[in-house]
């Protein structure tokens, strides 16, 4: 295995560990269906604005979420197509057995 696969071995290790939380599964749920500000998301799924900011960063760092600043408002959303699918996917995968 050359050192680049195994690069991508890790990196793909570590995408689904940090989707083994599950606030973070819940933030990623929230927003699989719209774009939200921290307030929001914190209201969204009952955590605290320093518990989500927390987790968002975790998230934000390892490409699954990505932020565009909206006047004083940070929005998160989903960083691209293939974290909705995967986690999707992975949903349905556990609701069929």
């Amino acid at each position: 295995m050359t050192h680049d696969e195994e690069y991508m071995l890790q990196k793909e290790a570590m995408f689904f560990s940090i989707l083994g939380d599950t606030g973070r599964i819940k933030i990623i749920q929230a927003l699989c269906e719209t774009e939200l500000c921290v307030n929001h998301l914190a209201e969204r799924v009952g955590a605290s604005q320093s518990a989500v900011s927390h987790q968002l960063s975790i998230l934000r760092q390892n490409d699954i979420v990505k932020s565009r600043r909206d006047g004083k408002n940070v929005i998160y959303s989903l960083d691209d197509e293939h974290v909705k699918d995967i986690f999707t996917i992975g949903m349905e995968h556990i609701r069929h057995k």
